[in-house]
């Protein structure tokens, strides 16, 4: 008993920091549901910009901020704290410059940093896919999606193909319009989660097979 008191905050101290994360942010919400024209304007920027890196086939990694913060993600790029806009997203992930590397962080309508190091997918999904066409980036891309809660938004460099990651998967082959229903589909306010989602999976595997039985 001593020794698991030891261990479980161990073994489950990402999943028990993000609970706590959450219930400190109990009241948030990704964006106000009074605000849906600056809804419109992210998602619209969004949805330009990634069509217009893919028509140029520019990588990109565009990482949205939800409920759990990436400050530390954050640091490890170029701070910025710049609006959000089309052209600058456009220049960031310009080939061959400074900031082209990495990901863009975005906190709100705003850009906190860019060319961020977002750790790496280690769950073979993409190893698997039938289409072995994604490198690091969309490696990237789940890798965070994995560890936080965050909407990453990713350009294939090689194919112009625009995917979005999240929850440690990936919908690929997204046109405008797809792209935009699923990032509207995000950005409404969600009811704060007061259970970690470790303890919900536990908590569905014993109430089926307590069925099984």
């Amino acid at each position: 008993l001593p020794a698991l008191l030891v261990a479980v905050p161990v073994i489950f101290a990402p999943e028990i920091r993000r609970a706590l994360e959450r219930l400190g942010r109990a009241g948030d919400v990704f964006l106000s549901a009074s605000e849906p024209a600056q809804v419109e304007r992210i998602v619209g920027t969004l949805c330009g910009a990634a069509q217009r890196l893919s028509d140029a086939r520019r990588g990109a990694l565009i990482v949205i901020e939800r409920d759990v913060k990436l400050d530390e993600y954050v640091e490890t790029g170029v701070l910025l704290d710049a609006r959000l806009a089309p052209e600058l997203l456009l220049q960031i992930f310009y080939i061959n410059t400074p900031l082209h590397d990495g990901a863009a962080i975005l906190r709100g309508d705003r850009i906190a940093a860019a060319a961020c190091v977002m750790p790496l997918s280690a769950s073979g999904t993409l190893s698997r896919s039938p289409e072995r066409k994604m490198g690091l980036r969309h490696r990237a891309a789940l890798g965070i999606s994995e560890v936080s809660d965050a909407v990453v938004v990713v350009v294939s460099e090689e194919t112009g193909g625009v995917s979005v990651a999240h929850n440690g998967r990936m919908i690929r082959r997204l046109d405008q319009s797809r792209l935009r229903n699923i990032l509207m589909a995000f950005y409404r306010p969600r009811a704060p989660q007061w259970i970690p989602a470790w303890l919900e999976r536990l908590s569905a595997r014993v109430r089926t097979g307590g069925r099984q039985r």
